[in-house]
């Protein structure tokens, strides 16, 4: 197991390694073909981050201990920084949040064991990026709404309110369907 210095990097010479120990933890795969130090950001308070290769697919990780992260603010925030980071230069496919393997060995396996999967999926992702979005919406007025463009809508709400206490399960989830249908 092995990893390349940014020292090397820097001069030229980046097949120069040296022994690490300890587990790896993995932010994202990327198309990189020469070893890549993106510095001190990663997760742990601010562990060094570099690429660990399988011909031109790297993952990006840092040194860890092989423990299970908790998903606090701060791990999460620095992970995702890694990825906004890496973003910045190239296209990449995430890594779960706490994702850690025992070695650079097992994660250049994983690497090849999935090399054509992650090239196909790099491919179809270049030039794009990815939005988390979060809507609130209230139910009641959503489905208000729907009920005035929608005469079956109207028709089963009012049967299960004026017949709530014996009201069918039946009806419930016809409703449901259509409120669902409606949405799409």
């Amino acid at each position: 197991m092995t990893e390349t210095r940014q020292s090397d990097i820097e001069a030229g010479e980046a097949d120069a390694a040296v022994p690490t120990a300890g587990g790896k933890y993995v932010y994202c795969i990327v198309r990189l073909e020469r070893p890549r130090d993106f510095g001190e950001i990663g997760i742990g308070g601010g562990a060094r981050v570099y690429s660990v290769h399988h011909r031109d697919l790297a993952a990006v990780v840092s040194d860890t201990p092989i423990v299970i992260y908790d998903p606090t603010r701060e791990n999460v925030l620095a992970h995702e920084f890694v990825n906004e980071t890496v973003m910045r230069e190239f296209t990449l496919i995430p890594m779960s949040f706490g994702t850690v393997f025992r070695s650079d060995k097992d994660v250049a396996a994983l690497l090849n064991s999935t090399y054509q999967a992650f090239t196909d999926v790099l491919e179809k992702m270049q030039d794009k990026i990815e939005f988390g979005i979060k809507i609130l919406w209230d139910r009641d007025k959503v489905v208000a709404n729907l009920e005035q463009g929608n005469d079956e809508i109207r028709r089963l709400k009012d049967e299960i309110t004026r017949n709530a206490a014996s009201s069918t399960y039946f009806a419930r989830m016809q409703l449901g369907r259509l409120v669902e249908a409606a949405m799409e």
